[in-house]
């Protein structure tokens, strides 16, 4: 069973929340939020990314960064633009993206499914990043930003939720990459508790995108329980913020890879390297290799666009993780030939997400920095389900969701 709770949003006044809204804290880096936010003192960006409020340079993990981002939440909280609702809710939560409709309940979801892997997790997180996560929340006494989770779509909740949108939704505004996103309050007693009964006959929850967030949900869970003499198990801390898709809506794009250097070899050395794994192929097209199918990768190299096709014996095809093209490409290349065993912290390679298309990866390299970039099909939504069910951990940026959930659309406060 899946405990999914309804809660009392902290939300921008609906004429407000197209200026306040934002994208999530790891889509933007510094300085890209900084310009983003300058003549918008109402921006999100404020709360999530509050570096931005002083000079360039200053560390983001300090204290009076983190204490900066809380008093912004506060001055949007004191000046009435965040209003909390005054009962318990769930949210309806709709992305329209290029024609691409996806439906989405905002809910809290349960530490104790996470720590009892009812909700299951398919990366390993990065402990900077997560304590990061934990600091921020743990500042602000607040979830700013949802976990993007998923599950295996059932028939009653899709009529639920569409019964739930039978109403004006509070929110509609366009935001970044023309993507619409609407929200509906489900405020109705009857309905909060069909639906929370229907997740109560959910298998499993899966983290989709968010693992960060949800690790750090649990580690202050653990923290404030154990300093809590009086726990009883239903402090707002025992729960973290959600959006909760049905599989069969979920959209995942490529995530790429760009390295610095091709490990001392020359390239005619290199790209001889490759063939013995791959098949490669000189892409003659005036445009960048886009796979269409897995075990597809293109590779940019001096200017030119190659097509490499995985070699059979290279991967275990009913392996999950073994056959998944990000590991194929970690392990046949960035691990074997370029030395990358560690691509969570090894500053030679950088990801890039497919929304930002594969010209940014030619011009990242032509511009010097990066001496190689490959392009990837995208993980699926039922290999990633597969690799969470058998218990395993993918590689790292192994997938991209698209479109993205705004934050300061819907706040969970702790207390």
């Amino acid at each position: 069973m899946a405990v999914v709770k309804p809660f009392r949003g902290l939300r921008p006044l609906p004429e407000k929340v197209g200026e306040v809204a934002s994208p999530p804290y790891d889509v933007l880096n510094s300085d890209e939020a900084r310009e983003r936010a300058k003549d918008n003192p109402i921006s999100f960006l404020h709360v999530i990314k509050p570096e931005i409020d002083f000079d360039p340079g200053v560390d983001p993990y300090t204290k009076k960064v983190y204490k900066k981002g809380g008093e912004n939440l506060q001055n949007l909280i004191n000046n009435g633009i965040l209003v909390q609702d005054k009962s318990p809710s769930y949210y309806v939560y709709k992305l329209k993206m290029e024609g691409r409709e996806q439906v989405g309940l905002v809910a809290c979801a349960s530490v104790e499914d996470y720590n009892n892997d009812r909700i299951k997790k398919h990366e390993f997180t990065r402990p900077k990043k997560e304590e990061d996560r934990l600091n921020h929340i743990d500042c602000l006494n607040a979830q700013t930003g949802p976990v993007f989770l998923t599950y295996r779509a059932e028939k009653q909740i899709n009529n639920l939720i569409s019964e739930a949108m039978n109403k004006k939704p509070v929110y509609d505004f366009t935001g970044d990459y023309d993507v619409q996103h609407t929200l509906y309050i489900v405020d109705n007693e009857e309905l909060i508790k069909k639906i929370r009964e229907a997740f109560n006959e959910i298998e499993a929850l899966y983290v989709a995108d968010g693992h960060h967030r949800s690790a750090a949900a649990s580690r202050l869970q653990k923290i404030r329980k154990d300093n809590n003499p009086h726990h009883t198990g239903e402090e707002e801390y025992n729960y973290f913020l959600s959006v909760i898709f049905p599989h069969d809506q979920m959209h995942i794009l490529d995530y790429n890879r760009i390295v610095k250097d091709i490990g001392g070899m020359s390239e005619q050395e290199f790209i001889g390297k490759v063939s013995e794994m791959f098949e490669v192929k000189e892409y003659n097209k005036n445009e960048p290799f886009k796979p269409q199918n897995v075990h597809e990768f293109g590779m940019y190299l001096s200017g030119t666009w190659f097509h490499l096709q995985a070699k059979e014996e290279i991967f275990d095809d009913s392996d999950p993780i073994d056959r998944l093209d990000v590991a194929i490409l970690q392990n046949n290349i960035l691990e074997k030939l370029l030395g990358i065993t560690d691509p969570r912290n090894d500053e030679r390679i950088d990801f890039v997400g497919g929304i930002r298309g594969l010209k940014e990866l030619e011009k990242r390299v032509e511009k010097g920095d990066y001496k190689v970039a490959f392009s990837l099909y995208p993980t699926t939504i039922d290999q990633l389900l597969s690799v969470a069910d058998a218990g395993e951990v993918m590689p790292p940026k192994s997938t991209w969701f698209e479109p993205k959930l705004c934050s300061g659309v819907v706040v969970h406060k702790l207390g």
